[in-house]
């Protein structure tokens, strides 16, 4: 880490600690340290593997992946958080579809953060970067790393977030994907099928997209935004993402009404 990330290892090693008291099995950041002019965290962490890994060794065990992965994130997401503890995610992604406002068709727009605004307050707790690199496997325990991104909010933006990292964010270019989750993009999407059907304790395929619609709504507005403010409009593949973020906004929310579930 940079020299000026002191408060941003601080930050993460509290939000952790907070995780470890609630009864989430994470980690344990034992000290702050100082290497040169970078600062780092120190977590008690041996003899990992994450889940990604895991799944790449061996992919015909995924379903058991799948059930550990959900099991850990329906637990997250059963634990309530005091006011104040952890920043509020809604807050944060209202800013995302505020900042929309310029690049969208006003229609578009207003539905956009309409649907956000509508989303009710929630304490339950949200990791905000859930995927299989960040769920490790250690002396078969599993656990969950990466902490910095802790929040509370409704489950839909958690979903967003994993739809970015398992399909979205590869979508144009599935080597994205392969090479952040070193696992074949065809293989992340059905994980996240897999998970997303599990999650909401279903088969139907009608409702899992359902529920998945909702997510993509969170996910590319939040993908159309970060790839503005990178200076997507200065390359071909940011003009792309761009577009393409456009593209699927502009359908669903012709048909998404509102984010719960």
């Amino acid at each position: 880490q940079n020299p000026d990330c002191l408060a941003d290892v601080q930050r993460e090693r509290e939000l952790a600690r907070k995780a470890f008291v609630l009864g989430i099995p994470t980690a344990i950041p034992y000290d702050v340290v100082r290497v040169g002019e970078s600062y780092g965290s120190v977590f008690e962490l041996l003899n990992s593997r994450s889940f990604s890994k895991l799944i790449a060794a061996d992919p015909a065990s995924m379903d058991t992946y799948v059930d550990l992965y959900v099991d850990l994130l329906k637990k997250m997401h059963s634990t309530h958080v005091k006011p104040g503890e952890m920043p509020d995610m809604k807050a944060v992604v209202l800013d995302w579809v505020a900042f929309l406002r310029d690049y969208l068709p006003a229609d578009q727009a207003d539905k956009l953060v309409a649907l956000v605004e509508a989303v009710p307050q929630r304490d339950s707790m949200l990791h905000g970067d859930y995927h299989t690199n960040n769920i490790v496997m250690q002396n078969n325990e599993v656990l969950i790393i990466d902490m910095d991104t802790l929040c509370v909010g409704h489950p839909v933006f958690e979903l967003a977030s994993m739809y970015l990292a398992f399909v979205a964010f590869g979508e144009l270019d599935h080597s994205v994907t392969s090479n952040f989750l070193k696992l074949p993009y065809e293989t992340a999407g059905l994980f996240w099928k897999k998970a997303l059907a599990r999650y909401l304790d279903t088969q139907d395929a009608q409702r899992v997209r359902e529920v998945e619609e909702k997510a993509m709504v969170v996910g590319y507005a939040r993908l159309m935004r970060r790839t503005i403010r990178r200076n997507g409009f200065d390359t071909e593949e940011g003009r792309a993402n761009i577009e393409l973020c456009k593209a699927h906004l502009s359908e669903l929310l012709n048909r998404v009404n509102t984010l719960t579930f």
